[in-house]
């Protein structure tokens, strides 16, 4: 009788064990959206008699009633079935000539704790707040046309229904607030914005723009504490395209995101009521845009994703997701050298070896001989010759421009609020301001060169860094009060304008929302003047850190050819032929992680067996791209003492997934592996090769994972397809 309990306990652990290890305790795997996403499509929903408006796909429903004034009164993650609203709040709130009014809303709910839908009928509107005219619905739009220049895979542009409210004063007559609702097919995603259109005959000061404002559940419940020591609503992951400060990730870079504590909900646990349940969004340092008549205002974009999950890689997974279907155009990838050049020939010698190898583009890299700011006849007229070799020999090219952290003169430097002087008062020390004479001049310098010499990639290091400016007579902001959203609002334009003319943007800052295409992996300078054996270990350090919120498309690493800050010959590349090992690991664990990195030097290879090394990486990298572009399911970080590595997952594909092990030991390994394949969308049994090799079958245990016995050479790398 008691092997009898034992073997029953035994069953039940294990199976309790088994829900505990899949990554979604409520979500058929069938149904999954991160594996299979194409079911859940976006619809607006009038309710009988016209009292309520829903938009819902399936995975997120969010309700609004609309009289007496319009109020979001329900926001359902239907994944989870969690509810993430406690409370009704105004839609949005103005700060017009200094005085602030909210826009729609509705007051008369007592406990703030929860909200029941019987007690919404009796809610009031105030008539000093901007009232509900209308509402329209039509398909999402393309925020960027953009124009694909390079491999991006399958996609294309998102969609989805957007739904638009209008709303009026009586205290400003002929403004017009419009609040826009995005809700996009197979992702749990709302984008929402406002925008002001002056349509009086005077001109209004638009201050503070909040333009997101919710009563959220809070996330934990401490009677003791103050807001910055309790955690935030973890079931909303918020991004705007407002994100600057030399950020590598958005998360740290964030300016618009504010948890604040919610004194009217007094039954909150907190004693002192200091729990971070409202959430509202807004750029802190915008406080004074001048509308003046015939012009509009439009606020941030927010992205609202929904999480229903604590896991770390699932979150991962739903961001990067959301990149790969609202910026499409992050998905290009372009395989391209970093050239160092003193003059024209190097340029095309450059040229001729990238072509010889399967590259394709060619930047001039920092250090080189190339001045994008010079936009004379001469200088236009050479680069142009440049660009036309390099497009005969199929290589597109494109060049570097340093803004920030460089002094132009006191009359266009960024001007300090406290002593009025460019004294070292923007972020990187001295900066221009983009709104300055010179910036604007800048600005339209780079777009000419582009478009002249037909460049068609832009690496602009040190982008604006929300830098505020106190100049009064700079021509491209007022004062103050505009100078970051104005100086915002200038870089992100060109941008825009680059990806809209097909030029590829590598830019150190968190611009994807508005055009760019990649930002720096995330790496310390000064490590790529450390020993081979060692960057290679930090490398891959460094791409396992990085790729947690990014796609492996949306980052560069970096492989400098030749010395670059220091060290000795244990450090440097050259002579390549001497190096063939490290030069072949450096490049299989970039392309390996379908990570472009910037191979700096003056060229691909120095002989015939380096050419044909870099010729067999960049074929494999070609024959797999696809899986090697997909995401990435972090197995192990390297530190040196063991196998590290990570799984590329593509359930849509052929090939449903990639694993790349490395060894950094001197001894084999050989040891079994457990494999988690959820995310591959395979379910009994998985077809794994090594390398090209022939495939065996595995079956695939209850917690979605498969035993793999592996081999791993010394120092080396193995890789294995699974279909």
């Amino acid at each position: 009788m008691k092997k009898i309990i034992s073997l029953i306990l035994v069953i039940v652990i294990t199976e309790i064990l088994s829900q505990c290890i899949s990554p979604v305790d409520n979500t058929n795997k069938k149904t999954d959206w991160l594996i299979d996403n194409s079911r859940y499509v976006a619809n607006i929903d009038v309710s009988e008699g016209g009292k309520d408006i829903v938009i819902n796909n399936g995975l997120v429903k969010r309700t609004f009633r609309l009289k007496p004034n319009v109020a979001c009164t329900s926001y359902e993650n239907l994944v989870n079935n969690q509810q993430l609203l406690r409370a009704v709040k105004p839609e949005a709130e103005l700060v017009i000539n200094g005085k602030k009014y909210n826009v729609g809303g509705l007051y008369g709910q007592k406990e703030h704790a929860y909200l029941l839908p019987e007690w919404i009928d009796n809610f009031t509107s105030d008539e000093n707040d901007f009232q509900y005219v209308s509402y329209s619905e039509s398909e999402i739009e393309p925020y960027i046309n953009w124009k694909q220049t390079f491999w991006a895979g399958k996609n294309s542009q998102p969609s989805g229904k957007r739904l638009t409210f209008l709303y009026h004063s009586k205290n400003h007559k002929g403004i017009e607030v419009a609040i826009h609702y995005e809700l996009y097919d197979g992702l749990p995603l709302i984008v929402k914005w406002l925008s002001i259109k002056n349509g009086s005959k005077k001109s209004v000061e638009i201050g503070k723009v909040v333009n997101e404002k919710l009563a959220l559940v809070e996330e934990e419940s401490a009677v003791v504490g103050s807001s910055e020591e309790m955690k935030k609503q973890h079931g909303i992951y918020l991004e705007t395209n407002y994100a600057f400060n030399n950020a590598m990730r958005y998360d740290i870079s964030d300016q618009t995101t504010h948890w604040k504590t919610d004194s009217v909900y007094t039954s909150q646990v907190n004693y002192s009521f200091q729990t971070p349940c409202l959430l509202e969004v807004y750029p802190e340092k915008v406080t004074a845009v001048t509308l003046s008549p015939g012009e509009s205002f439009k606020s941030v974009r927010t992205h609202e994703l929904l999480m229903d999950s604590y896991d770390r890689e699932r979150r991962g997974l739903a961001i990067r997701k959301m990149y790969r279907i609202v910026v499409p155009w992050t998905n290009q990838n372009p395989i391209f050298m970093h050239l160092v050049s003193r003059n024209d020939e190097e340029v095309k010698n450059a040229i001729s070896q990238c072509a010889a190898t399967g590259y394709e583009a060619l930047i001039l890299s920092f250090g080189s001989h190339c001045n994008m700011e010079d936009t004379t006849e001469t200088n236009i007229e050479k680069w142009k010759e440049l660009a036309r070799i390099a497009h005969e020999n199929g290589i597109k090219i494109g060049g570097y421009s340093l803004f920030s952290s460089r002094r132009i003169s006191d009359e266009d430097d960024v001007i300090d609020p406290v002593t009025g002087k460019p004294n070292a008062a923007a972020f990187f020390g001295h900066a221009p301001c983009l709104g300055s004479k010179w910036g604007l001049a800048y600005v339209e310098k780079l777009k000419y060169f582009m478009k002249e010499t037909d460049f068609t990639i832009f690496e602009n290091d040190g982008p604006y860094p929300g830098d505020v400016c106190a100049s009064a007579t700079h021509p491209g902001h007022s004062g103050l009060g505009d100078s970051q959203w104005k100086q915002m609002e200038m870089q992100k334009a060109l941008y825009r304008w680059c990806n809209e003319n097909g030029i590829y943007v590598n830019a150190p800052d968190w611009y994807f929302m508005d055009g760019t295409h990649k930002i720096a992996l995330g790496y310390r300078e000064v490590n790529f003047s450390l020993p081979r054996d060692q960057q290679k270990i930090l490398n891959r350090q460094n791409i396992f850190d990085g790729t947690w919120e990014k796609t492996p498309s949306m980052s560069w690493g970096f492989v400098p050819l030749t010395r670059y800050q220091g060290g000795g010959e244990e450090v440097v590349l050259e002579p390549l032929s001497e190096h063939l090992n490290d030069y072949e690991q450096l490049m299989v664990q970039y392309y390996g992680a379908g990570i472009q990195a910037c191979y700096r030097g003056p060229r691909l290879f120095d002989t015939e067996e380096t050419k044909q090394l870099v010729i067999r990486v960049i074929d494999w990298y070609k024959k797999h791209r696809e899986v090697l572009n997909s995401d990435i399911i972090h197995l192990r970080r390297a530190d040196g003492r063991d196998w590290d590595g990570f799984l590329h997952v593509n359930p849509t594909g052929e090939e449903k997934g990639l694993l790349m092990l490395f060894n950094p030991l001197n001894i084999l390994i050989n040891k079994e592996i457990k494999i988690p394949v959820y995310y591959t969308g395979l379910s009994e049994k998985v077809k794994i090769g090594e390398k090209d090799g022939k495939t065996k079958i595995y079956p695939i245990n209850r917690d979605y994972t498969v035993l793999l016995p592996v081999t791993i050479p010394a120092k080396g790398y193995n890789w294995f397809i699974l279909k």
